[in-house]
């Protein structure tokens, strides 16, 4: 029953009430961000799999700029990443757009991260059951190393969740989720200011 109706019921209120709350923090943001992004624009709208792989487009504070190189080619991420940018990011203060995907319906506050469309004929079997669920802001995986961990250990941790769902560990995952953001941890992986693109055997 939680998984089906409360959790949901419990997502929307907490999320309208939060939205009403911080609604003007939320102006000053992007107000920053307008400038510091060079007018690349505030907002970053990407289709994304939800529950069932049902697409959707989820939307993020925009934290780098646009700028190309001679031939017209976007820079690489860690050259385009402004410093503001990057703080946002490390504090995730980027996510916080994602609470009107949650308003709506297209996510939980806690769940398996939405990735790529194109990533889904690369999972498995066993991978693709983390789409039993609505796609979250933060999830098991995000408090157990985010993007410093391989994505083969993501999905475990991912479809793990799907297989014990409950309000005692969501409870749990938005505590653990507030410590990672103060500590700052697994905010990128080894190689990259990102997480590398999953190729189905990584």
């Amino acid at each position: 029953m939680y998984v089906h109706f409360v959790k949901r019921l419990i997502d929307f209120i907490i999320v309208f009430c939060a939205l009403m709350l911080i609604w003007p923090i939320l102006l000053l943001i992007s107000i920053w961000l307008h400038f510091a992004n060079k007018e690349a624009g505030v907002f970053f709208t990407q289709e994304r799999p939800g529950k069932s792989g049902k697409i959707f487009k989820v939307i993020k504070f925009k934290t780098m700029t646009d700028e190309r190189d001679a031939d017209g080619n976007l820079l690489p991420d860690e050259k385009r990443l402004t410093k503001i940018g990057k703080f946002i990011r490390s504090t995730s203060i980027d996510e916080l757009p994602q609470l009107i995907n949650v308003l709506k319906g297209d996510m939980a506050l806690i769940g398996p991260r939405p990735l790529l469309p194109q990533y889904l004929p690369l999972y498995s079997k066993e991978q693709a059951r983390r789409h039993e669920v609505r796609p979250g802001i933060t999830g098991w995986a995000q408090v157990n190393g985010r993007n410093a961990i391989s994505w083969t250990k993501k999905f475990e941790l991912d479809v793990w969740y799907v297989d014990h769902c409950s309000f005692l560990l969501d409870l749990k995952i938005i505590f653990l989720t507030i410590k990672k953001v103060f500590v700052r941890e697994g905010i990128s992986s080894d190689t990259s200011v990102t997480m590398e693109a999953f190729t189905g055997n990584n």
